[in-house]
């Protein structure tokens, strides 16, 4: 097939999942033609299959802001007439779901251009609580030709939110797990942590919704029993409230803030625990990148992380906000040496059962056919 795939190339679950999709999509011979803003942060090689087509936007003095979805669509026709696209994969409702309707509507009933829209759960947690964009969002589901998401909460919270009859199929996110693989390195670790301390992690992009200082007073908690450190990954808003507070405390000795990493599995790898306390949460790809890293979660209960995180048998889940109960369970694990291996090689064994990469390539190659199939009749 010639696949086109449009996503937030920068750092983010949507963009990492969208661009490894297209990878292994273009490794079993399919042509991929990512319709992006700029390379996807998740490339990382070169394959002939492989074709990136920037979004390119002009400033005019007349607008207040550049018209970026104009081009976006501009450019999805452009790409999918030139190179004979046979489907358009985009992700998200807003604004790549729109968009991609508006391409259609440029290239004519002559030119057919199937549209799968995936939600990744920004667009319907966040953006459609927003009344103004509420019937647009709800426009770009209802008008794809076949629409998926990345959890069963998540599908069922659009179906709720949009009172919409529109079939949506649950295609969870995957892992590498020849990428993500416990393969610890004690030169490295040894740069964060002594051996008799433990390592915790947290990766995000920093936001209020991933509640960094509840992952600080987790930290907090448990150092008191437990001799440790943490890791911080990512970027954000709340990065630098973070830093107070680990100063407030007086952890910021025992925590390292890594910034912005674009390659994390050997990062993952490192650690004992990790932790994921969000306030909402659609799926929590790091929480799988954790478990096939042979890592334990401790997490909230928001959204789809307990369709990912098995409580009690590959980590431990908690309400959230309930930081003192995170914490207890991160201490039970990290005191107890049989419970800990249990775990870890139970959060092994549901990433590589469960989430590996090529089956759920396979689930969206049937979800492509199918459609292709309908707009052939």
């Amino acid at each position: 097939m010639r696949i086109g795939i449009s996503c937030y190339p920068t750092v983010g679950g949507s963009g990492a999942v969208a661009t490894e999709l297209g990878k292994a999509l273009a490794r079993r011979g399919h042509q991929v033609h990512f319709i992006v803003s700029d390379v996807p942060f998740r490339l990382g090689e070169f394959h002939h299959n492989i074709f990136i087509h920037d979004v390119q936007t002009t400033t005019y003095p007349v607008l207040r802001t550049p018209p970026h979805d104009f081009a976006l669509a501009a450019r999805m026709a452009d790409v999918a007439l030139q190179y004979q696209l046979d489907i358009l994969h985009v992700h998200y409702a807003l604004p790549f779901a729109v968009c991609a309707l508006l391409a259609k509507q440029i290239l004519g009933p002559e030119r057919a251009l199937p549209v799968v829209t995936t939600l990744h759960g920004t667009d319907i947690t966040v953006l459609a609580q927003d009344r103004g964009l509420h019937a647009i969002i709800k426009l770009g589901i209802e008008q794809s030709d076949a629409v998926t998401a990345v959890s069963r909460s998540l599908a069922a919270q659009t179906r709720e939110l949009f009172q919409t009859d529109k079939p949506i199929r649950c295609i969870y996110n995957f892992v590498d797990t020849e990428v993500f693989r416990p393969q610890r390195d004690p030169t490295t670790r040894a740069c964060f942590a002594s051996p008799e301390e433990k390592l915790l992690l947290h990766v995000s992009n920093f936001r209020a919704i991933k509640r960094i200082s509840d992952v600080i007073r987790i930290f907090d908690l448990v150092s008191r029993q437990v001799p440790s450190r943490l890791l911080l990954v990512g970027e954000g808003p709340d990065l630098p409230a973070a830093r107070e507070l680990a100063r407030q405390l007086g952890l910021y000795d025992r925590v390292r803030f890594l910034g912005k990493q674009d390659e994390v599995a050997a990062i993952f790898a490192l650690a004992d625990l990790f932790l994921l306390p969000s306030e909402k949460e659609s799926f929590g790809l790091v929480a799988l990148e954790s478990m096939a890293s042979g890592v334990p979660v401790i997490g909230s209960t928001a959204g789809g992380i307990p369709e990912v995180v098995v409580h009690g048998e590959t980590g431990y889940l908690a309400d959230v906000g309930d930081v003192a109960q995170m914490a207890a369970y991160a201490v039970r694990l990290l005191t107890d040496d049989h419970l800990y291996a249990r775990m870890a090689a139970a959060a092994r064994q549901r990433a590589e059962t469960h989430f590996r990469i090529d089956q759920k390539v396979e689930e969206y190659l049937d979800v492509y056919e199918q459609v292709l199939a309908t707009t052939r009749r």
